[in-house]
């Protein structure tokens, strides 16, 4: 991670308005610094060694603040625990079906998709979302070593 997107995003938690606690902080700096699209329990795995007296709760708050000023998107894919990914730019998501790995591809945006179900349906839509779901490498390697 670039020590430029982690001021950036700190300016941005000043600029709301934000107190940003060293729990923040760190939330922030793990989510920026992952690749795998952590649960929020997952962050709170990796950080409570650190942070012993942090709960599961802090967690939770903290990402919901960094979500509603725009840092962090949240990503429900049916299961019981949200992901968050700190990838705010448009891109879209693959993902293991065996092991939930998530991963990020880009892929020009789907904007005539958005007219097009607009014009036939008459929806005023507001976004979209595209999964595509397979067998990541590490799945596969696993498979074919059985």
């Amino acid at each position: 991670m670039s020590e430029d997107k982690l001021r950036q995003a700190i300016d941005t938690l000043k600029q709301s308005g934000v107190r940003i606690t060293p729990q923040r902080h760190a939330v922030l700096e793990y989510l920026l610094n992952s690749m795998v699209h952590p649960t929020a329990d997952d962050i709170y795995k990796a950080l409570e060694g650190k942070f012993p007296n942090m709960s599961v709760a802090t967690v939770y708050n903290n990402l919901r603040v960094l979500k509603d000023i725009g840092l962090v998107r949240e990503l429900t894919y049916g299961d019981s625990s949200s992901r968050f990914d700190c990838n705010t730019s448009d891109h879209y998501h693959i993902i293991c079906n065996q092991c939930g790995k998530i991963v990020d591809f880009h892929y020009p945006s789907l904007d005539e998709v958005e007219s097009l179900a607009e014009q036939v349906t008459g929806f005023d839509v507001s976004h979209h979302r595209l999964e595509v779901y397979g067998i990541c490498n590490a799945c596969k390697e696993q498979h074919a070593a059985k």
